[in-house]
């Protein structure tokens, strides 16, 4: 029998989906019709982004799962219509690009690069950084992304604190939970990167309360959600010296509005939310498996716990 998969993923995602995912469903052995419209009631699955104008999952009566694009299910999570079970994206291809970026910019903030590209004076300075063993980073939020970035980032010698908010225990990475356990991690840390989901609880985790905890002179590293900094907080702890510098990949508001004072900040590196994105030829093999998965009545892959919020 053959399934319908609809693809309600918001502009441009039709086209780079619909080859991808129709080679994927035939590669795990399912006959499917992958189309951006159907009845709802004929609809067995959505490949679904949040961005999307589909807002009510009412129709969709027999749908099986609501399979995200985003690795990030706040803006959908609590849609009092979506009673369908609910799965995020976790890409191998967006945790590499994730990977890479933490790492990336751990290592400028590091080895202080930003002195030797930008030095219009010329300015002989021979000191040498620090061994990367001699430097903390905390990384909030040990969850997929975040464990794959702190194990790459302890793979280069650094000393690598992981907080959450439940405990956690993972091999090489000392765990901190609770509202001390982020106290802790805190004072310790010289760079930060926080990699959490967007929850009532975590919104404005890093206020100024919390940039305050940090030894003076941290860096932080924001490639998680815009809403866990509270920006006032952080221009006021750029402005003091208690944060020597922040690189942001993620906003409020995004894009970026022009006039916001990041854009011009010299403290201020801003990236336009590349450290992570899903890659079709990836994530579709992610989404042919959660319906195969599905049509087999096996537990689908990274379903999100509603009352967790992810």
């Amino acid at each position: 029998m053959t399934i319908v998969v609809q693809v309600s993923a918001g502009p441009g995602n039709w086209e780079r989906y619909h080859a991808p995912l129709t080679q994927a469903l035939l590669d795990v052995g399912i006959d499917a019709t992958v189309t951006q419209t159907a009845a709802p009631e004929t609809v067995d699955y959505l490949v679904y982004a949040p961005s999307s104008p589909l807002q009510d999952f009412t129709a969709f009566n027999r749908c099986k799962a609501v399979l995200s694009l985003w690795a990030g299910v706040e803006r959908v999570v609590g849609n009092p219509t979506l009673t369908q079970p609910l799965c995020r994206m976790v890409d191998p291809a967006l945790t590499q690009g994730m990977i890479e970026w933490v790492t990336g910019h751990s290592l400028r903030h590091h080895l202080n690069l930003d002195q030797y590209i930008n030095n219009p004076d010329r300015i002989w300075n021979p000191e040498c950084p620090p061994l990367a063993s001699e430097r903390v980073i905390a990384m909030l939020g040990i969850g997929a992304l975040g464990q794959a970035c702190a194990q790459s980032l302890r793979s280069l010698g650094f000393h690598v604190l992981g907080w959450s908010r439940a405990a956690k225990v993972i091999d090489g990475i000392q765990c901190y939970h609770g509202d001390d356990g982020l106290k802790s991690v805190l004072q310790q840390a010289q760079i930060v990167v926080t990699l959490l989901p967007k929850t009532a609880e975590t919104e404005n985790i890093l206020n100024a309360r919390a940039l305050g905890w940090l030894p003076q002179g941290a860096v932080i590293l924001n490639p998680g959600r815009g809403a866990l900094i509270d920006d006032d907080a952080l221009l006021a702890a750029l402005a003091t010296g208690q944060v020597a510098h922040a690189t942001l990949d993620v906003f409020r508001v995004e894009p970026l509005p022009l006039d916001h004072p990041f854009w011009a900040h010299p403290q201020v590196t801003v990236t336009p939310h590349i450290a992570a994105d899903t890659r079709p030829a990836t994530s579709a093999k992610v989404l042919a498996e959660n319906i195969r998965r599905g049509e087999a009545h096996e537990p689908f892959l990274h379903l999100v716990d509603r009352h967790q919020g992810y």
